[in-house]
């Protein structure tokens, strides 16, 4: 069967851009690049920070070169509206497990407003056996697929803010929670946390991801109109970054950023005893490189500049394109 013409025209060449998908439910994040894989033409597509099949909201999606900038997304601090049922504990710890556990919880608003000072700043989590979180050389979900469980050693997350925006005392009793926390939290391990704390059980029975960094679901795209218009969705690779330090540089260290060369920090006038990273962008607001700071030295993390040129011209960029 032949392509649609949305394809065969994205076809024609690579494009580096990132998409925010508004991920529905009932897909994996790996259903969703597969889409976009087959609505751009293109293979070289990856996501940052997997959604569960069942949670919807912001997943994003880095096309071509961009790929390579997903870790920096990754990191970003995450927003997420959940629904917590008290009471009912179940295998997954969502909605879509079994239920293993129930028991009668009269509790208010007040008592899971009482108990979530305990969730706030540096907690240990331990990973649900859902999740992919890799244990001798495999993941868990596979292992929990296999009718296998396995010791998993806590990780330290970091927990910014909870409220409780909405509760109704039920039975069974319900929370609607706001949180905004580090990669690697496991609202559904707090839903199940917060549920003990309380001296019962409970499970997360709906996930929405709010925001990846300063990324929203407001400007997040639903998947058919990804499909219907994938050119007006994609955001060019410096905007990709854009929660990032940036600096602009001049040609003679554009050139230098082509070819990987450090640069002292001082003459990217950063801070010295700054750390971490910051993307390196010419004087038309293109992306060249992300650099990561060392001491007096910022060395090159990802460069997207061609060798010795500066990086193709405007109309190449996603979003000029299609002006």
């Amino acid at each position: 069967m032949a392509r649609s013409r949305a394809a065969s025209e994205t076809s024609q060449t690579s494009i580096d851009g990132l998409v925010a998908v508004d991920k529905p439910a009932g897909w994996t994040s790996h259903d969703v690049v597969a889409k976009l894989r087959s609505t751009f033409g293109q293979r070289r597509i990856g996501h940052a920070g997997t959604l569960d099949p069942d949670a919807t909201g912001v997943l994003l999606v880095g096309l071509g070169r961009v790929t390579r900038l997903l870790r920096y997304l990754q990191e970003g601090t995450k927003r997420y509206r959940g629904d917590v049922v008290f009471g009912i504990a179940t295998d997954t710890l969502d909605g879509s497990g079994a239920v293993v556990r129930e028991t009668a919880m009269q509790i208010e608003r007040s008592d899971v407003e009482g108990a979530l000072g305990r969730f706030v700043g540096d907690v240990e989590q331990v990973p649900p056996m859902v999740s992919a979180v890799k244990v001798g050389g495999r993941r868990l979900h596979e292992l929990a697929r296999a009718g296998e469980e396995v010791e998993r050693a806590p990780r330290l997350v970091r927990i910014h803010a909870i409220a409780v925006d909405a509760f109704d005392p039920g039975p069974p009793p319900r929370a609607t929670l706001s949180v905004e926390c580090s990669a690697g939290t496991y609202v559904r391990t707090l839903a199940a946390d917060l549920g003990e704390a309380l001296g019962g059980c409970a499970h997360l029975r709906s996930l929405r991801r709010l925001a990846i960094g300063s990324f929203t679901v407001d400007h997040a795209h639903p998947i058919d109109e990804i499909v219907a218009a994938p050119g007006r969705v994609v955001l060019a690779p410096a905007e990709a970054v854009r929660d990032l330090p940036r600096v602009t540089v001049d040609e003679d260290q554009a050139r230098a950023v082509s070819f990987g060369h450090a640069l002292p920090v001082e003459s990217l006038h950063l801070d010295p005893d700054g750390h971490g990273a910051v993307a390196l962008l010419d004087d038309q607001g293109r992306l060249l490189a992300v650099y990561e700071r060392r001491g007096p030295i910022a060395k090159p993390s990802v460069v997207l500049a061609p060798a010795g040129a500066r990086p193709d011209p405007p109309e190449s960029e996603p979003q000029r394109r299609r002006a």
